[in-house]
């Protein structure tokens, strides 16, 4: 593959990014630099990729809003005009060499680029709950699941101990282990896990927790379908579904109700929710290579527009400050996806 070369404008704009989001709260107690240490010692250090969702690749497409969604919020995404997006695809965990034909998690990441600059930034994962309702928690898994030094293992007693007094971080594990391989990026569900509001012309607020729901439907492998695919056959098999117009996500939110707890990754909101269409996002193009304007994105949840607002969870604020500091050392190593 082709490494990418950053620019010294797009480079530029990613430090001052790096310098904008390193002023936002710290991970709640746990040092953003201490946090990404930890995850290189658990997973590794690949110098260049994303310490998570490594193995991606970008892509473009193009939003249009649907008229329940304008009733929900003032949010410009939602004008029903086409709004272009600035899409990667990737699979889950720090290893730019994971394999595709595993019951993995895959990442759809998003900025909607809206008018008069404005900007909604997104991360969607395959999975309805995250690994971790808090940044300590959070922590304390990536530190239980460290490799002993000699044994190249984590100690099974460490890690046993952790999930027994914190069992949700064991949820998304289940799921994963639950379902088929995916057979291609757009044939699955990506979910949002955080609870966002919603805020319409009236000031009246719906928190909710969205889901985008792939238009062609769900589609899996068997085990011996993977098998037979190999480890790297996701951005070929998108290239042409998209090449062929078939990557279509119907943009859908599940409205909380009052008694809903909206304030942990960890807890979805019940089956039976009431989903609201909120649009059609269309995959365009892919990018040829690993380059693309996804590159130096750190799709930060706190990235929104005017119309919608973060949920109490700690896990949103969280984030910032670890991407920002990840762009900057992939920045300073030479950034790459592939």
């Amino acid at each position: 593959m082709t490494q990418p070369v950053l620019s010294a404008a797009a480079a530029a704009c990613a430090l001052c990014t790096l310098n904008a989001f390193a002023q936002t709260p710290a991970t709640a107690g746990v040092d953003p630099n201490v946090f990404l240490n930890q995850f290189e010692s658990t997973f590794g250090k690949f110098e260049g990729f994303r310490r998570s969702g490594a193995k991606g690749i970008c892509a473009t497409g193009e939003f249009v809003g649907a008229a329940d969604a304008r009733a929900l919020s003032t949010a410009s995404a939602f004008s029903g005009r086409p709004v272009p997006v600035v899409v990667r695809f990737s699979v889950g965990g720090a290893n730019p060499k994971a394999p595709d034909n595993t019951r993995s998690q895959r990442n759809l990441a998003l900025q909607f680029n809206l008018p008069d600059g404005e900007q909604w930034q997104l991360g969607n994962i395959s999975a309805p709950v995250f690994g971790a309702s808090s940044p300590q928690q959070f922590f304390g898994r990536l530190a239980s699941l460290q490799p002993d030094p000699a044994t190249k293992m984590p100690d099974a007693a460490k890690v046993k101990a952790f999930a027994d007094a914190n069992p949700e971080v064991l949820l998304q594990g289940r799921y994963f282990a639950s379902q088929p391989v995916p057979a291609s990026f757009g044939a699955v569900n990506y979910w949002g896990v955080h609870a966002f509001g919603f805020v319409n012309a009236s000031g009246s607020k719906q928190f909710g927790k969205w889901i985008f729901e792939p238009v062609g439907g769900v589609q899996g492998l068997t085990d011996d379908e993977a098998k037979a695919k190999g480890p790297n056959f996701l951005f070929d098999d998108l290239r042409q579904r998209v090449k062929d117009g078939k990557v279509a996500f119907n943009f859908n939110l599940q409205l909380a109700q009052a008694d809903d707890r909206i304030d942990s990754a960890t807890v979805p909101l019940p089956e039976g929710r009431r989903k609201v269409n909120l649009g059609l996002l269309k995959i365009t193009s892919v990018a040829e290579d690993g380059g693309g304007a996804c590159l130096t994105i750190t799709y930060n949840p706190l990235v929104l527009p005017k119309g919608i607002e973060p949920s109490a969870d700690p896990m949103i604020a969280a984030r910032a400050a670890p991407y920002a500091i990840g762009l900057g050392r992939r920045l300073t190593e030479g950034a790459r996806q592939q």
